[in-house]
């Protein structure tokens, strides 16, 4: 049975299901689900993230990370950790560029936070000459030192969608019109999570709010509070969600997203301010990737890389750096929040 098929019978047997239990559903489900089935990523896959475009991403965090460590006193031991690895491109990358910092990689327990037995399998092949620790949820890794990277994490978190209806709420939910998965909207309640939107919504806004944030931001940033470390998140989205943002993609193009449940990457914008306030820690300011990495170096960096390449290879590394940076391209539409115990500095490239 497809999963469009379990999908609708649980709909015909139980009724309407919330946006956030569609899709995960569509994204996790053990038999059918999205990161069970596809090799999502890179060009031959549905979508492509920053470490999959140039090196030089993964090299620049890797160093931020780094660099954090030294200030705050290289703590031994740490948990070098990424939330949702994807191939493991970005933490290869990381690894590679710090491995002449003294003493970081002995002091390292490297965590991969990792939801698919599929995706897992592929991270430790990657890091194959690498002691990899993995754990299914960011509430597992070890207390002590945190310095995390979240790079397209929070993008995929499966999200509730609810629309103002007076002082009350209307929820975005998937129910059937004769065979057809479709989007309907349940009845006025209550939502006592948006009590603080009725301050900046008007009647027909559409707000948007992931209930796992709150979880892992107090897993990641209580860690950091308590032991030292810092966190980079990096995503597409903005300070505060006032929108329809969720999407598909396939093939790199947008799609229907109740077409064919499990075939897609369903995602939806990041509401920055959800999660700087569910940390239990310091946060800085929200910064475009592309003002983050120019601080961080990566201009020097791409020249540095460019040297002795020719044609075809030139054009395409000064189409990554474009791609990284620019305003009209990841530069601004991605953004970079980091996390930090009170009293250290904030991490380098960004501001409190």
């Amino acid at each position: 049975m497809s999963l469009r098929d379990l999908i609708r019978a649980r709909v015909a047997q139980n009724g309407p299901i919330s946006l956030a239990d569609y899709m995960a559903e569509c994204l996790l489900h053990p038999e059918h689900g999205y990161y069970t089935t596809s090799v999502p990523f890179g060009a031959a896959g549905d979508f492509i993230t920053a470490p999959e475009i140039s090196q030089m991403f993964g090299e620049l965090v890797g160093l931020c990370l780094a660099q954090a460590w030294m200030d705050q006193g290289a703590p031994k031991p740490f948990t070098l950790a990424e939330l949702g690895p994807g191939r493991g491109t970005l933490m290869a990358d990381v690894l590679r560029a710090t491995r002449g910092v003294p003493a970081f990689h002995e002091a390292a327990t490297v965590t991969l936070v990792e939801a698919s037995s599929q995706l897992a399998q592929q991270q430790r092949e990657l890091l194959a000459g690498f002691d990899i620790t993995h754990v299914a949820s960011a509430d597992e890794m070890a207390e002590q030192p945190l310095f995390l990277i979240a790079n397209e994490f929070f993008d995929a978190l499966p999200i509730r969608q609810f629309i103002r209806a007076g002082q009350r709420w209307r929820e975005t939910q998937i129910g059937l019109s004769g065979e057809d998965l479709v989007l309907g909207q349940g009845p006025a309640l209550p939502q006592p999570a948006l009590k603080d939107r009725l301050q900046d919504t008007r009647d027909g806004d559409m707000v948007e709010y992931a209930p796992a944030v709150g979880p892992i931001m107090d897993a990641i940033g209580g860690r950091i509070a308590r032991h030292g470390g810092i966190g980079l998140i990096i995503d597409y989205g903005d300070w505060r969600s006032l929108g329809d943002t969720f999407q598909a993609l396939k093939d790199h193009q947008p799609v229907d997203p109740l077409a064919d449940p499990g075939a897609a990457d369903l995602t939806a914008h990041v509401d920055f301010e959800a999660l700087a306030t569910a940390a239990p820690c310091e946060i800085t300011r929200l910064t475009p990737q592309g003002v983050f990495l120019e601080r961080l170096g990566i201009t020097q960096r791409a020249q540095s890389l460019a040297t002795g390449l020719r044609g075809s290879a030139l054009e395409a590394h000064i189409a990554a750096h474009r791609r990284l940076t620019h305003p009209d391209e990841m530069g601004n539409l991605f953004k970079v929040m980091g996390l930090f115990p009170a009293g250290c500095s904030p991490p380098p490239g960004l501001d409190q």
